[in-house]
């Protein structure tokens, strides 16, 4: 068997985790959730290893990343060559150590962190590496991030943290301020309207936030096929070119 068929993608979310392996036939979807002790000792609690789509909990964490690897079924007994994992624009140093050393620790392999806009927008298809910027939204349960994308990077970006998502998709507030923040990428980089907006996330779902979207950043607004999936499977398909995730990946450190 080849090393490439050892990569794994990787997508934490706040309310849930992705994993495809290369060779695999399915995503793996599961609520980003643990179980732990209860702090009074009454017993098992629920426990939620990330927070506006950054770590929280590294023990818990940990836990979930085992669970999750677990669950693209690469039972050989061989750990991965090489694991792609998102993170927000948005998360710091420390956070993005955070994510490297729960992953690196469970998989025992390599770990490249890319920031998830950038994998969504490989995952809708987008050319990330085209000089003329195009705008991408990504609508996560805990974070939103509107970002400007060219020459393979983030050019700007603007981010708002959630407390909560109903599951008709974003609570009315939170939706006036993603339409605002969008508007006002938008106006700072007139070269990216050409290419419109393509939206990823679970959020992409709600018609409403897309109404609002076109009518306040006033040109083409369109959700990427099967949005949830979009980072997840943009990283697949860098595991799958690796010289373009290298120019995509983020510094170790």
């Amino acid at each position: 068997m080849s090393r490439v068929r050892r990569f794994v993608a990787l997508d934490l979310g706040t309310a849930r985790t992705r994993a495809l392996a290369v060779g695999g036939h399915a995503i793996a979807d599961r609520p980003s959730a643990v179980l732990g002790r209860s702090s009074a000792g009454a017993g098992p609690e629920v426990v939620r290893p990330l927070r506006h789509g950054m770590v929280a909990d590294p023990g818990a964490c940990l836990r979930l990343v085992r669970l999750v690897l677990r669950d693209t079924r690469l039972h050989d007994g061989r750990p991965p060559a090489r694991v792609l994992a998102g993170v927000p624009v948005a998360a710091s140093p420390s956070d993005r150590r955070a994510v490297r050393a729960a992953v690196a620790e469970t998989a025992g392999c390599e770990v490249t962190l890319v920031e998830e806009p950038l994998a969504a927008a490989v995952g809708a298809g987008l050319d990330v590496l085209d000089p003329r910027p195009c705008l991408l939204l990504d609508v996560g349960a805990g974070i939103v991030e509107a970002v400007a994308i060219g020459d393979g990077a983030v050019l700007d970006a603007a981010a708002l943290q959630l407390s909560a998502t109903t599951e008709a998709g974003l609570a009315a507030y939170a939706l006036e301020g993603v339409v605002a923040m969008t508007a006002g990428l938008a106006r700072r980089g007139p070269a990216a309207r050409a290419r419109g907006l393509v939206v990823t996330g679970g959020g992409a779902h709600q018609e409403l936030l897309l109404r609002r979207l076109r009518a306040a950043v006033r040109l083409p607004v369109s959700a990427a096929a099967q949005p949830q999936h979009a980072t997840v499977r943009g990283l697949m398909r860098l595991c799958l070119q690796p010289s373009l995730a290298s120019g995509l990946a983020l510094p170790a450190g």
